[in-house]
Formats: C-alpha cells, sequence, structure tokens
C-alpha cells in the first residue's frame, strides 16, 4: 500500500514538473523598429535587438507584426552579445495592446 501511494506522489510532482507555460520564460518587450522576412528588430529601453521569427511553435507568433508595435518576446534567456543584440531562440510573441 505504502509502494502505491509513493509511486502515485510521485507521478504527480513528475506531471506537474512538465506543465510549464509559455509566459513563464523570459522575456523581453520594445518597439518594433523594423520588420524583415525571418526576423524584427526591436527598441527595448535604447538597446535593439535582433529578434528571430522562426519559433519554436510557429503558432505562438502573434501576425502581422509591424513598425511601432509594441512586442513582448518570450525566449530561452540567451542573447548573442553583438551589436544589435540577437535572441534567435524564440517561443512566442505577442502584440501589446
Amino acid at each position: 500500500m505504502m509502494k502505491k501511494i509513493l509511486a502515485v506522489l510521485l507521478l504527480v510532482f513528475c506531471l506537474v514538473g512538465c506543465g510549464g507555460s509559455v509566459t513563464d520564460k523570459p522575456s523581453i518587450s520594445g518597439t518594433v523598429v523594423e520588420v524583415y522576412e525571418n526576423s524584427i528588430l526591436i527598441d527595448s529601453d535604447g538597446s535593439p535587438y535582433y529578434v528571430s521569427l522562426s519559433a519554436e511553435n510557429p503558432d505562438n507568433i502573434e501576425r502581422p507584426i509591424s513598425v511601432g508595435d509594441e512586442v513582448t518576446v518570450y525566449f530561452d534567456g540567451n542573447v548573442a552579445e553583438s551589436y544589435p543584440m540577437q535572441i534567435h531562440k524564440v517561443y512566442a510573441i505577442t502584440v501589446n495592446e
């Protein structure tokens, strides 16, 4: 009986650990300055970022994105420290109203 309870508790902990949402990921917000075919350039507090539009799940990118839109980009937390900085692994992009 104790083994069954322990097994159920272990299963519950494993399932809870699998349920993450996109909004739990690191994010950055800014204004779209330029729109390219596969990326956008945003300005976040005076710092430019190239953001890839090749998301892991393309359905998580709100389209169309236009110059002047305020957006929030959810990504893996890695930023290429070039100029402008680059974000490659994108999980979602939302347009803020």
